[in-house]
């Protein structure tokens, strides 16, 4: 075609090809070259739900105390027994109090004698991060003749399942966090694969994406006892696509946040660990993942004042 044309009409018609094309390479160079964002968190990780492609990793590889983010395999682990019973009751033992209150720790304020199913006891776990639910679930659900005996075989199972999504850089000693030794950690890659695996599973998908879970309890001298929890992850109902997943904040840990967002068929799993402005950090690398820009004018979804943080 262009070689029919005059000489003069030709050249430029060439020249404009060329500067359209010249224009077009130089916009996807652009889009190729965006930068990744700069965030507060020492270590960072974002991967594609559905392929596993990792789409940002910031000292991904470095192993860091994980706080109550711990709190994901706990609940991984409960549901991937075969045919776990989520309307099992458990009764709430004094133990389980004594324990928070001896760490100061983040609390369902379970009562003793209470008796709540599994189910419950996960929502109490995940939404306002109670280590007395997560107690209950470990002592639940590992085997022993002791309280202590019972953690420790649940914890077992907590590494045994690191090891079987071939995890190498994780280590629990803590079924909640806690860690007595300091030898519970993991490391940014790590642990967005555990919270890959967790929401495969739509019971805990529920759990996580609930910004508030109110539910009844039968108390030991046959009452009725009223819980209501609030999801200490503000990440809920703030940033458009939210869908969990966990806080975690800790002395040697830091603010840590484990999250998740859909928008249309895409879902993004991350993490920020030590991150002093976590929820900006993880609407950034979302943003940075879906090409949007809601970071910029995001406002945080207020907690009521009783609530829990974490």
């Amino acid at each position: 075609m262009i070689s029919s044309l005059p000489g003069a009409r030709r050249g430029a018609v060439v020249a404009l090809v060329a500067g359209a094309l010249l224009s077009v390479s130089s916009l996807g160079a652009t889009a190729q070259a965006a930068t990744a964002p700069a965030i507060s968190g020492k270590g960072g990780f974002v991967l594609n739900n559905a392929t596993s492609a990792t789409v940002y990793g910031k000292a991904a590889d470095t192993r860091r105390q994980m706080a109550s983010t711990t709190k994901i395999m706990t609940a991984a682990v409960v549901l991937s027994v075969k045919g776990v019973d989520l309307n099992r009751k458990v009764t709430v033992k004094q133990g389980y109090r004594d324990y928070v209150a001896k760490q100061g720790a983040s609390t369902a304020d379970l009562r003793t004698g209470d008796k709540l199913t599994v189910r419950q006891l996960l929502y109490g776990t995940m939404l306002p991060s109670g280590c007395d639910a997560a107690y209950a679930l470990a002592d639940t659900f590992g085997s022993g003749s002791t309280a202590a005996a019972r953690t420790k075989s649940f914890i077992a199972k907590m590494n045994a399942k690191a090891t079987e999504l071939k995890l190498k850089n994780t280590k629990f000693d803590s079924f909640d966090g806690i860690s007595p030794s300091g030898n519970n950690y993991t490391t940014p890659r790590d642990l967005a694969k555990i919270a890959q695996y967790a929401m495969k599973n739509p019971n805990f998908r529920a759990v996580v994406k609930a910004t508030s879970y109110k539910t009844t309890a039968p108390t030991s001298n046959g009452g009725k006892r009223t819980y209501t929890w609030y999801n200490t992850n503000k990440l809920l109902g703030s940033y458009k696509g939210a869908i969990g997943i966990k806080t975690g904040t800790g002395t040697a840990a830091g603010p840590c946040l484990v999250f998740a967002a859909t928008r249309g068929t895409k879902t993004l799993v991350g993490v920020v660990l030590n991150g002093s402005d976590r929820y900006k950090d993880a609407a950034k690398l979302l943003d940075y993942g879906f090409g949007s820009s809601t970071a910029k004018t995001m406002k945080l979804r207020t907690l009521p004042a009783d609530a829990q943080r974490d």
